[in-house]
């Protein structure tokens, strides 16, 4: 076999051409091909589960685009899975990669997913997924996992940290830039780099062999055992690929009968394997990944540049910041390859790395800022690199219906996140905007809902959207519940209804459901809610039920869905909070009473929509909810945190004048009433925004002024938190100027009940003539030519009016 023989001298004994690699690592990757171009193996031998044989072909397909990584689950638990990742910069994908140019087979020898995913499942401990997915980057540190990757088991030696500490290093990727990323692909013997790397892992595995894993050796006993069927088959032209740690194991005598000893027993499950989609950022160690790297993006563009790898990627950055704005010019780029260089040299190092670039560019490029540092790392070291998969590859009917609609509806999932503005009188944003709340009830949180910076109608959405690798997981999981997104969905919701507990989560999800647009599932739901709301007699859950139950209605105009259903419901979880609202109110302390007023907030805003509903259909709502509210204010049992809210709702709503408004305010602040009351029901009154009322109204001012001066000393102490609390919800500009009119303290005469005159700027009792004509000209430019408008005309004094 050319160059395995020849090479005889340069390998450590006979046998299988053994290439210990750094899962990940550019420079492995780079070595391996010219190992595998030198030996010319009839077989290459990868660890990977061997279930995935049959889609190694599938790499050649022109559609598969790296990092993928090969996802195992459980066929009867989805949920139970492991992910073996492969970026393009990996050694396993580039031998998968020279396999199918040279059409030679390709085989993957790790234990068997089958076994991987049952091994778990008696200890409730994650799946070991192996090489990728487990191991560090030359393996030997189980470190944690992503959430639906595999992890080791036990914690043993790292690698890399030991042999840089050996080295003089403190920083281990330091040390391989300088040993692997650095040495150029192809110079001298193609095998050397293997052999010292297999040496250095065998005096680990000898000065460490304590901390070996049971599960690495039950690995390596498996790897074995396919090594020797290949060579039965392929006799000495075998090649292996494997992280470096295993290889004094494979090389390592064994007896057949001991390795099969390893393995017999070994849990099972029947398990399905595919490839997905997966990013770089998910390769990143931040991510959580076991056999992580810091620096993902960068180690792509090591592999991928054909030379001069500082100078193309200072370039790249530059052009990165200027993307965002910032002033960064090709004398830039030469100045901060140059101080690359210079910071090399000095710390010893034969090229510039990944420190010395990102130094020059917080120098040069960022003002010694690292503000825009972080978003090179974010964006560049890291990456928001998507890979892609073929239509051949297996995936579950959801899987592929999910695709089509993402097809359909021209969604292409990214993994940069980014915010999509939909308008959902537009058919296709519609159709987009159903998909999201239908992968939302299934737990495919693809997107995020996020606060709309245009108009707040109820035709306008804005998501936030960002796909995550583990979404395939989810998406498996979710096929259980139909092969179709909107019968899975379906399902879903009415299954999430039967063994919903609380009223308001049944209440979130018929409003799911209706954003949703998911009529087949809302008779069960709104059985189950209407169920629930008979049984519930605790008003704090009716308030908290009722304003999902009242958005929901709004939806029906742009989404064209029948809510006469939800509108009777809606309407008596409305009569049973007024009946029930007084008495719950009674006897409260300070905590409860803040909870109640923000469920008296949310029934006030449901009910002001509830009544504007013609479905509602229970007659005057607003009515007899006013009613409730004066009912409130007017009890001395019921805190004042409560009774000042409820005389502000009224006051909002022209319900109470603004004298009546200040005599109860008089009455809540009067001699009488404990100091704690009464700054309680300040903060009820004027709490919230409540700060312009006293702006405009220095009667009630007058009164807060009078009361909070003649609080006793011993009791200030003990209202002064509240009333903090109170006036530092305000904006800065209504503070300055509530200050202000304290400040100028009481008139001469008139005013009202403690009211405030005097001569501060905006606030006198009448019109400022000359500051009012100052803005004439602004009105008729808006309002029309001298002062005519549509409709009618307005002469200078009616704007003299408005400007005041």
């Amino acid at each position: 076999m050319k160059g395995v023989e020849g090479a005889g001298s340069r390998r450590s004994g006979a046998g299988p051409l053994l290439l210990g690699v750094r899962h990940h690592g550019p420079g492995s990757a780079r070595a391996v091909r010219a190992a595998l171009e030198a030996a010319r193996p009839r077989v290459v031998l990868i660890e990977g589960p061997p279930e995935a044989d049959a889609l190694i072909p599938l790499a050649a397909d022109l559609d598969m685009r790296p990092p993928v990584a090969l996802l195992a689950h459980a066929v009867d638990e989805p949920g139970r899975s492991a992910f073996w990742p492969l970026a393009g910069f990996s050694p396993e994908w580039v031998a998968i990669g020279w396999a199918l140019e040279h059409d030679v087979p390709a085989r993957f020898i790790d234990l068997p997913a089958t076994h991987t995913l049952a091994w778990g499942r008696d200890d409730a401990t994650p799946a070991d997924g192996g090489a990728d997915a487990e191991g560090s980057a030359v393996e030997g540190t189980a470190e944690p996992p992503t959430e639906a990757s595999p992890a080791g088991a036990e914690v043993r030696v790292d690698p890399l940290a030991a042999l840089a500490e050996a080295a003089g290093y403190d920083d281990p990727e330091r040390w391989w830039e300088d040993v692997v990323e650095h040495r150029g692909a192809g110079e001298g013997d193609a095998f050397a780099p293997f052999l010292v790397l297999e040496e250095a892992m065998g005096a680990l595995r000898e000065a460490y062999g304590s901390a070996e894993d049971h599960r690495d050796l039950v690995r390596e006993a498996y790897m074995r055992l396919q090594m020797r069927a290949a060579q039965r088959e392929f006799g000495d032209g075998v090649a292996v690929v494997c992280g470096a740690w295993h290889v004094p194991a494979l090389r390592r005598k064994a007896t057949v009968a001991a390795d099969r000893a390893l393995l017999k027993g070994l849990p099972k499950v029947k398990a399905d394997m595919t490839w997905v989609p997966w990013t770089h950022r998910r390769l990143s160690r931040a991510s959580g990944y076991g056999a992580g790297i810091d620096s993902p993006g960068w180690y792509a563009h090591l592999f991928a540049v054909p030379d001069r790898p500082v100078e193309r990627w200072l370039t790249k950055v530059a052009g990165l910041l200027r993307e965002e704005d910032r002033i960064v010019s090709s004398a830039h780029v030469i100045e901060a390859v140059r101080l690359a260089g210079t910071l090399a040299a000095m710390r010893g190092r034969p090229l510039p790395g990944l420190s010395e670039t990102t130094d020059a560019v917080r120098a040069v490029m960022c003002d010694g800022s690292d503000v825009p540092l972080a978003l090179v790392h974010d964006r560049m070291v890291v990456g928001d690199v998507l890979g892609a998969v073929p239509e051949a590859a297996p995936a579950v009917p959801l899987q592929r219906d999910l695709a089509r609609l993402q097809r359909r509806l021209r969604l292409k999932p990214e993994a940069l996140e980014r915010e999509l503005e939909l308008d959902l009188r537009k058919e296709t944003d519609a159709g987009r905007s159903r998909l999201l709340h239908r992968l939302r009830l299934l737990g495919v949180d693809w997107g995020a809902p996020a606060a709309s910076r245009g108009s707040t109608g109820t035709f306008r959405e804005t998501w936030r959207l960002r796909w995550e690798p583990e979404l395939s997981v989810r998406v498996a999981e979710a096929g259980v519940w139909g092969t179709t997104v909107p019968a899975a969905a379906t399902a879903r919701a009415e299954a999430d209804a039967v063994a919903a507990q609380a009223l308001d989560q049944v209440t979130a999800l018929a409003e799911h459901c209706l954003l949703a647009e998911l009529p087949d599932a809302l008779p069960v739901v709104m059985r189950v809610l209407a169920d629930r709301a008979a049984l519930d007699a605790d008003v704090g859950h009716l308030a908290q039920a009722l304003p999902a139950l009242v958005r929901s209605l709004r939806y029906g105009d742009v989404r064209r869905t029948d809510t006469e259903a939800l509108a009777g419901v809606a309407a008596g979880l409305a009569e049973r909070i007024f009946v029930g609202l007084p008495p719950a109110c009674v006897a409260l302390d300070a905590d409860a009473a803040e909870e109640m007023r923000r469920h008296v907030d949310a029934v006030h805003g449901a009910v002001a929509l509830l009544g504007d509903t013609p479905k509602a259909g229970h007659g005057d709502l607003r009515a007899r909810w006013h009613a409730v509210l004066r009912t409130l204010s007017g009890r001395d049992t019921i805190p004042g945190v409560l009774r000042g809210r409820a005389v502000r709702l009224l006051l909002d709503d022209g319900e109470v004048e603004q004298e009546q408004a200040a005599r109860l305010m008089g009455l809540a602040l009067s001699p009488g009433t404990p100091p704690a009351d009464a700054a309680a029901w300040i903060e009820g009154f004027v709490g919230g925004g409540g700060g312009m009322l006293l702006v405009h109204d220095e009667r009630l001012l007058g009164l807060v002024d009078a009361w909070l001066t003649g609080v006793p000393a011993q009791a200030f102490t003990d209202v002064l938190p509240l009333l903090r609390r109170t006036f530092s919800a305000y904006e800065p500009g209504v503070r300055r100027t509530l200050g202000e009119l304290v400040r100028r303290g009481p008139g001469q005469g008139g005013g009202g009940a403690g009211g405030l005159t005097g001569g501060v700027p905006g606030f006198a009792e009448e019109l400022d003539q000359e500051r009012a004509d100052a803005v004439l000209p602004v009105l008729r430019l808006l309002l029309g030519p001298d002062g005519h408008v549509p409709g009618g005309e307005k002469p200078d004094d009616e704007l003299a009016g408005v400007a005041g």
